[in-house]
């Protein structure tokens, strides 16, 4: 078996609690978003953009995601909104992949949020390849409209899903994976 077949049979997401630096510098990320932009993509539309959450900046989003959360949990738990600001901020570095898929003559919108599912998938082998650990989330906040705004997104983006990106300070144990006699149908 060559080592891209290694990797696929290998990886594994690593929580973002998990998740420590040194996190992708400039030139690692810029690979990392090319790699990523290299998928199947009909009409060459680019249904799909990147959003680059470093430093400061996941915890300025944080503290939008924790107004949000206090706002619908009026009640909640100080540590629970604790957890909601630091949502961005447990990994070194977290791309946004927004899926910005529009109507089109020839292209159907379901085609164009598959191409944004595909980046994230090859933005997280990727930095597997590299080395790193990574963790694709789709939590609450991706799909509410006010955190969303707060991002800059067009009325028409939503979340393909946040890549949480580091090094892993523990490797997550395997779990069970489905028989492929259990989802496998030949015809």
């Amino acid at each position: 078996m060559n080592d891209p077949l290694d990797l696929l049979r290998s990886r594994r997401s690593v929580a973002p609690h998990l998740l420590t630096g040194p996190g992708p510098g400039e030139a690692e990320l810029e690979t990392l978003l090319t790699v990523a932009s290299r998928v199947p993509d009909h009409g060459r539309l680019a249904p799909w953009r990147f959003l680059v959450i470093a430093g400061e900046a996941r915890h300025r989003i944080g503290e939008t995601i924790a107004a949000v959360y206090m706002a619908d949990e009026p009640g909640a738990a100080p540590e629970r909104v604790l957890g909601e600001r630091n949502r961005l901020a447990r990994a070194p570095l977290v791309i946004g992949v927004v899926s910005r898929a529009r109507p089109h003559a020839k292209i159907p919108e379901w085609e164009q949020v598959l191409s944004a599912g595909a980046v994230c998938m090859n933005l997280v082998v990727a930095a597997n390849a590299m080395g790193f650990a990574t963790s694709w989330l789709t939590e609450w906040y991706a799909s509410d409209r006010r955190v969303l705004d707060a991002l800059g997104l067009e009325p028409d983006e939503t979340m393909a899903g946040f890549i949480h990106i580091g090094r892993a300070s523990e490797r997550p144990a395997d779990r069970p994976r489905p028989e492929l006699a259990d989802i496998v149908t030949r015809l």
